[in-house]
């Protein structure tokens, strides 16, 4: 396409955002035409524009005169609506420069301006949003059942019929059939006004300017927007209807110079109008009208080409041959297929300039989106038209917009036009230019539009190979550890075709022993290296999960074992210890997520939308775990074997065992390496002494003697094998022990090494499995009161805090033999007896430690088990789980004053503490969570209603302070606490804003506004009253309740005559009063005037809290308001007032800190 002086296209910037619904900088006129801020000049001559439509398209690209004036731009109204469309009968001519002017450079900043109102203007500014149900359609009195909108609407008639039966009307009296064409689009806007004949004959700015006097503007719908599903179907009958005509009026009817340029004419009017239903009726209207020409086009364009052809075939033919006449008759046709296409050409660039140039940059998101989804079609439909820079800079300047559904619909246009590799060159300027923009789209806060964006990265990469940079390549790698999963498979996808691309000529390497690798070795190779620079190292199954549905080599144990098993042959890199250990953790993942099919936490859905398995996913989880537990069968003891000695190796390859298929070893007949695998896990605790190895073995074996396999007795006699050997070794190595203290020497280190082991070994069992049969309650209960500082022990803290721990878990087993044995009936008086007095004293035991324990961890270790035995040996335990055992009764633990006491005292002096771990940030993590372990253990004896709703109030008075570390677990205990009682939670918000206030006082001699305490205090105030909701009635005693404390605290050792000490609590207090009923305010203050003298008050500033409190509660009776402070304001300058305004209004949850 020529452009003007050679200059290319600017794509650069993209233009400032649109925020006026009408066509910036656009002169006022008066309906006519002509502007009345320009001067009138001469008309040039358009190819298919007249004088309107030239005012209204340059007006867009022409630039702005600084010294406008702003109130002349804010009168100003609707752009000029051109009349008629100048068609080809009425002259050709070139494009008067427009087109230089469009590609020279981006469209001016926009008008921002505000409108004044006026008539036809309450659906374009501030309507309300629609409704979430919009009600069916039904008809009203007057309206026409047999119009073409009402056939639409319900869904009477065929779609193809009723443009049959309105082409038979138009060839009869076309006049009457465009007035219903006219009419159908006035009513599909939501305006009921109607359409004459008389009317038909106006200009079609004063069509749309009656119309618009007759828009009801009470309500904010109109047909596009509703909700329901006939509105649906009505906007997809619009949508069809539009482009039915066109196809069935294709070869004559929008060529006669009638139909097509009233219609175009009063479309583009309405796309136009200050009335958003108009607006937005008629640009879809418009885009779906040019969609439908573009295939007329392309069929007028074959027809064409087989039309020369035809001629040319006849040409050549010899002389005698050769029909004259044909050729006459194929010259003929030519032409006038090269009339209508250039006719169609005229039309789809009349529409463009007049509606999609000014609609694009819309204040309407539906609109945007609409010309975006439609230019797409074009371009791939229309590519010799519309796939130019000239038109392409439109979706780039786009993928800017504010809104993330227009941000979508840009890139899927995009999409298939990088997909087709015969557009390559005419994108290649493109792309240059808003490259950056679409990689830095794959980072988008939208989820739809970052999938979409890397998926537009992949095809820009296969199309221009060259063009990204490794830095873009980085962005993109990061997101296979994304949270959003589709994210992260989209970032896979891209890998695969960056990254893991298989190289076919390269020769296959082999093992030292002359094993052929197999071919994705090389690819497993690269995605270790992967791994390993990402330097993630804990997040491998987030990387698994990005790949395991697009790479075949994620489920290729053959490959990893492989790699794993054999050493490195001729030419072969050997895997160093990080590289091992990072294809054992990978090959884990795959092994996890092959045979459960879920993802990793925080990828998949919520717990509650959690959905099962279709049909199909589970048959592929079943056959890759079937396939997955073929090979690691035979695989997995030769594995053990290679690595026992590296612990972090050890971890994850004793897990595989828990995802296998356990019936493969009996129908596979594997008894053999079945057997083997125990021998490996019975050596492997017996030899190893870290934590995670034991417990993983543990869990293993847990799973392996699942009751319902049948591999299962064989697994239960190794099992108490296992168990007995820690038993036998724990209680040779105590004795031993002991045996030297009682003798009066000192064991040395090894002694006491065997006695922390073995410890922890018998502790980590218990976790998994039931030693009660072993009798060592009696053996660990010895050692107990050894835990409390003081006392004369040599025994090692940590061994102590296995105790602890293993005692717990004893009284949890003792618990379930309990249930079992009374599910089947059994007498169980005397073992409930039993238990209840191991229970009694571990519990005073542990109170002690929890108080003074010898060391930290062993205090940390009590509160965690005392805690969750009340949870365990909570009421529920009778009431609800077995309230026909009478025994239970006696086993519930109920919490005392001074246990509530204690385990508040321990968080305080635990959790909510301030630490410094500068340079220590991995220290800092470990000790957040560990803390935020001790709160939440806490807070479930309120959520469980263990505890008195009351003791929660120490926990939300750190509310704020704290949001950031444990916001998440506080809110969840207040959401909970409400649904247990909305009064008792209400007085507890009550007593941690007075304890917040009590510390501030203690503090502070005196207490004032200013002091950050008591923003805090104002800040924990408004958190708590966006607690109670919107629903005032079911929260009205509560809130009643809650202000009748809050006021007997503030007048609480109040003076006579003079403000108290507590008076500034009612400035947080009155955060809550919009949560009033009218009466309840009513009866507020009458409680308040009770406890204040208020006839004796001053109120001058020291008075200023009880003042804006009783404000806030005469906020429904002005009269009634005390009078002003007696204070001298400074005026306020405009932009400081408006910040204040808007940080008073900036109170939303998600506007809190943190």
């Amino acid at each position: 396409m020529h452009r003007r002086g050679g200059k290319r296209i600017r794509m650069d910037d993209p233009p400032p955002e649109y925020v006026n619904p009408m066509t910036p900088a656009t002169p006022m006129t008066d309906y006519g035409g002509q502007s009345v801020h320009e001067p009138e000049t001469p008309n040039p001559n358009y190819s298919g524009f007249n004088v309107g439509a030239v005012a209204n398209s340059t007006a867009v690209e022409a630039p702005r005169e600084d010294a406008e004036d702003p109130e002349e731009e804010e009168a100003r109204s609707p752009s000029p609506t051109p009349t008629k469309r100048i068609t080809r009968s009425r002259g050709r001519g070139g494009d008067g420069g427009y087109v230089g002017r469009l590609a020279e450079s981006p469209p001016p900043p926009p008008l921002r301006r505000r409108g004044r109102g006026g008539r036809g203007r309450g659906r374009g500014r501030g309507a309300a949003p629609p409704p979430a149900y919009s009600p069916p359609p039904v008809l009203l009195p007057g309206d026409d059942e047999n119009s073409l909108y009402n056939i639409l609407r319900f869904n009477k008639t065929a779609i193809n019929q009723v443009v049959d039966m309105w082409i038979e009307q138009y060839k009869s009296n076309r006049e009457g059939a465009l007035v219903q064409l006219m009419q159908f689009f006035i009513n599909a806007s939501g305006c009921r006004g109607k359409v004459t004949l008389d009317m038909a004959q106006m200009d079609h700015t004063l069509i749309i300017k009656k119309m618009t006097q007759e828009f009801d503007e009470e309500s904010g719908e109109y047909p596009l927007i509703m909700t329901g599903q006939t509105w649906k179907k009505f906007r997809s009958n619009f949508c069809e209807f539009i482009q039915t005509l066109v196809k069935m009026c294709q070869y004559s009817i929008i060529y006669d110079q009638y139909l097509m340029d009233n219609i175009i004419s009063l479309l583009t009017g309405l796309s136009d109008s200050q009335v958003r239903a108009f607006r937005h009726t008629a640009t879809l209207a418009v885009m779906k009208l040019m969609t439908a020409l573009v295939d007329v086009a392309l069929l007028t364009s074959v027809n064409c080409d087989n039309c020369l052809r035809q001629y040319e075939a006849e040409r050549l033919k010899a002389r005698d041959k050769r029909a004259s006449e044909r050729l006459e008759v194929l010259v003929a046709k030519r032409q006038e297929l090269e009339e209508n296409m250039e006719e169609i050409k005229n039309m789809l660039s009349y529409m463009f300039k007049s509606v999609f140039v000014h609609r694009y940059r819309d204040t309407l998101p539906d609109i945007r989106a609409i010309t975006m989804a439609e230019i797409g079609i074009w371009m791939e439909k229309f590519p010799a038209h519309f796939l130019d820079d000239l038109y392409l800079k439109y979706i780039g300047w786009t993928l800017h917009d504010k809104v993330g559904e227009v941000r979508l619909r840009c890139l899927q246009a995009l999409q298939p036009l990088y997909e087709c590799d015969e557009l390559k060159g005419k994108l290649e300027l493109f792309t240059s230019k808003f490259k950056d923009r679409i990689v830095a789209m794959t980072l988008d806060k939208e989820t739809d539009v970052a999938v979409h964006a890397v998926k537009l990265v992949i095809a820009i990469l296969k199309m221009h190979p060259d063009v990204l940079t490794d830095k873009d390549c980085e962005n993109v790698y990061e997101l296979v550890y994304s949270s959003w999963r589709g994210v992260a498979a989209a970032a896979g996808e891209f890998l695969n075709v960056r990254l893991f691309r298989p190289d076919a000529a390269a020769p296959a390497p082999r093992s030292r022993r002359g094993k052929a690798r197999l071919p994705a070795t090389a690819l497993v190779r690269d995605l270790v290296q992967f791994f390993i620079e990402s330097e993630l190292h804990e997040h491998g199954a987030y990387l698994v999960d990005s790949l395991v549905e697009s790479n075949p080599m994620m489920k290729d144990w053959e490959c990893m074992t492989d790699l794993l098993l054999e050493e490195a042959g001729p030419g072969e890199e050997a895997l160093d210890n990080r590289q091992e250990s990072s294809l054992i953790e990978l090959m884990v993942c795959c092994v996890k997520q092959a045979s459960t099919g879920e993802p990793p936490v925080g990828r998949g859905p919520a717990r509650r939308h959690h959905a099962p398995l279709s049909k199909d996913q589970a048959k592929q989880v079943s056959d890759d775990r079937a396939k997955m537990t073929a090979h690691f069968m035979v695989t997995l003891p030769a594995l053990l074997d290679r690595f026992g000695a590296d612990p972090e190796k050890l971890t994850n390859l004793v897990t595989i065992p828990q995802y296998f298929d356990l019936e493969l070893y009996t129908t596979q007949r594997q008894e053999g390496n079945l057997t083997l695998l125990l021998n490996k896990l019975r050596d492997i605790v017996s030899s190893q002494t870290e934590a995670e190895v034991v417990e993983a073995c543990g869990r293993t074996l847990e799973v392996l003697c699942s009751a319902q396999h049948a591999v299962y007795t064989r697994c239960n006699v190794a099992r108490a094998t296992i168990t007995d050997m820690c038993v036998n070794r724990y209680k040779e190595a105590i004795d031993e022990f002991r045996s030297l203290i009682e003798g009066g020497e000192t064991p040395d280190a090894d002694e006491v090494f065997n006695v922390v082991n073995s410890l922890r070994k018998v502790s980590i069992m218990y976790m998994c499995h039931n030693l009660n049969d072993t009798n060592i309650w009696d053996s660990l209960f010895e050692d107990l009161p050894k835990c409390v500082k003081g006392s004369e022990s040599r025994m090692p803290p940590q061994a102590l805090v296995f105790v602890v721990r293993a005692l717990f878990y004893s009284l949890l087993w003792s618990l379930h033999e309990l249930e079992e044995r009374a599910a089947q009936g059994a007498a169980v008086d005397a073992d409930a007896a039993a238990l209840r007095e191991r229970l009694q004293a571990y519990a005073q035991h542990c109170r002690d430690v929890a108080a003074r324990g010898a060391s930290p961890e062993l205090r940390e270790e009590a509160y965690t088990s005392l805690c969750d035995l009340l949870v365990f040996f909570a009421e529920t335990l009778a009431a609800v789980h077995h309230p026909a055992l009478p025994a239970a009764r006696a086993l519930v633990l109920e919490p005392d004053a001074p246990l509530c006491d204690l385990l508040n005292d321990f968080i305080q002096e635990f959790v909510f503490v301030n630490h410094n771990y500068d340079g220590q940030d991995e220290r800092r993590i470990e000790e957040l969570h560990k803390r935020r372990n001790f709160l939440a253990a806490y807070c479930k004896l309120i959520v469980y209603n263990v505890a008195p709703i009351r003791r929660a109030a120490d926990v939300f008075k750190h509310y704020i302070k704290c949001y950031n570390d444990y916001g998440d677990i506080i809110k969840a205990t207040l959401s909970k606490a409400r649904e247990i009682n909305k009064q008792s939670c209400a007085m507890t918000m009550e007593l941690a804003m007075q304890a917040l206030y009590t510390d501030a006082r203690n503090r502070h001699k005196h207490v004032s506004r200013q002091l950050p305490e008591m923003q805090e205090l104002k800040e924990l105030a408004k958190r708590f009253s966006v607690m109670f909701g919107l629903d005032l009635v079911k929260n009205r005693e509560a809130l009643t309740a809650l202000h009748r404390a809050g006021i007997a605290f503030a007048a609480l050792d109040a003076p006579a005559a003079a403000p108290g000490p507590n008076l500034q609590f009612l400035d947080a207090l009155a955060e809550f009063s919009n949560k009033l009923l009218r009466q309840d305010k009513r009866h507020v203050l009458k409680f308040l005037e009770s406890r204040f003298a208020l006839g004796a008050v001053s109120w001058g500033e020291e008075w200023a809290a009880l003042s804006s409190y009783r404000a806030s509660l005469l906020a429904d009776a002005p009269d009634e308001r005390p009078p002003p402070a007696k204070k001298h304001y400074a005026r306020k300058q405009r932009g400081h007032a408006e910040e204040e305004e808007g940080d008073d209004n900036a109170d939303s949850d998600q506007d809190q800190p943190g």
